[in-house]
């Protein structure tokens, strides 16, 4: 009687398992995202999903955030015992655990791969036992949001300088987004209607409380608010797309730029752009670290001066 067929998802394993073994996937190199192994195997993403989840728990991969699933060090690996699925009661599922492993996914291998299913996974568990304390996949990606904004605490406020208030804040913001890519295309879906984030709601109020002892119109305090939040956060979108390709496609976006030289050097000495390749000769280069502090401060200029020309009138 022939062998019954092997599950996709685990030729998938035995595939990576043996490029691992092979020495051709070394310790700390990227292993296939789950995108990527749908377009290499021709497989659902749930069945890419579920190849993933049984490599980490048999010990050979990990997540890496911002980076993706990556091979672990097989000599610093302690091999993980296969066991029975756990049930919801063994594993004490609440909204708690069910969003710091969404969280994990996600920093790892963006917010594409977070999935009510994935996460699953990832704690032992059956995919409907998780919609009992969350409803779907909108609101476990607005509880993250949440829950990555309030792993830091509100700063002190700077009672003699609002703007010493405001930079702190966004110098937090900033610090969150980089810890958490994600979280600015789950958290700016728009900034003047923002899905509801209760720790979102402290920080405003914290943000017009640091401008309340100006005396200025509550339209004004609200609108210098929101824009030095949008500020930051199109800073961080910014984060969030290169991550994202690097994610999906595992290269850089150094190593995108490299591909384009000879393409941007035709360009730059065509004589069209005299300024761009003057410029680009100095050896100038755009880090986004550099134009956050840069955009901030004359964010904050901006904003100041027009304070100034309001008490003058």
């Amino acid at each position: 009687m022939p062998a019954e067929p092997q599950p996709p998802y685990l030729r998938i394993v035995a595939d990576i398992r043996a490029r691992i073994d092979s020495g051709q996937l070394r310790p700390g190199d990227r292993v296939p995202s789950t995108r990527q192994i749908t377009d290499e195997w021709g497989v659902a993403m749930a069945t890419a999903t579920k190849a993933l989840a049984t490599l980490r728990r048999e010990g050979l991969v990990h997540p890496v955030t911002g980076t993706g699933t990556v091979v672990t060090d097989q000599t610093h690996r302690t091999p993980r015992r296969r066991s029975p699925r756990a049930t919801t009661t063994e594993t004490h599922i609440d909204q708690r655990r069910i969003v710091r492993a969404a969280i994990t996914i996600a920093d790892a291998e963006g917010r594409n791969a977070v999935s009510m299913r994935r996460v699953a996974a990832e704690l032992g568990a059956g995919t409907m036992s998780l919609y009992r304390h969350i409803p779907d996949k909108e609101e476990l990606l607005r509880l993250m949001a949440d829950a990555a904004l309030a792993e830091t605490p509100l700063p002190e406020p700077s009672r003699r300088s609002w703007r010493r208030s405001l930079e702190k804040l966004a110098r937090q913001h900033w610090a969150t987004y980089r810890r958490h890519p994600w979280l600015a295309p789950t958290a700016l879906t728009s900034l003047a209607q923002p899905p509801l984030l209760p720790t979102g709601v402290d920080h405003l109020e914290w943000q017009l409380t640091a401008l309340s002892g100006l005396g200025l119109p509550r339209s004004t305090a609200l609108h210098i608010a929101v824009s030095v939040n949008g500020f930051v956060g199109g800073i961080a979108m910014s984060h969030a797309m290169e991550r994202e390709y690097t994610q999906e496609t595992g290269l850089t976006l150094r190593q995108r730029h490299n591909t384009d030289q000879d393409e941007l050097h035709t360009l730059l000495g065509s004589g069209r752009y005299p300024e761009l390749a003057a410029t680009a000769a100095s050896g100038i280069t755009l880090d986004l670290d550099q134009l956050f502090e840069f955009g901030l401060q004359r964010h904050l200029d901006g904003i100041a001066a027009h304070l100034t020309t309001r008490n003058h009138r």
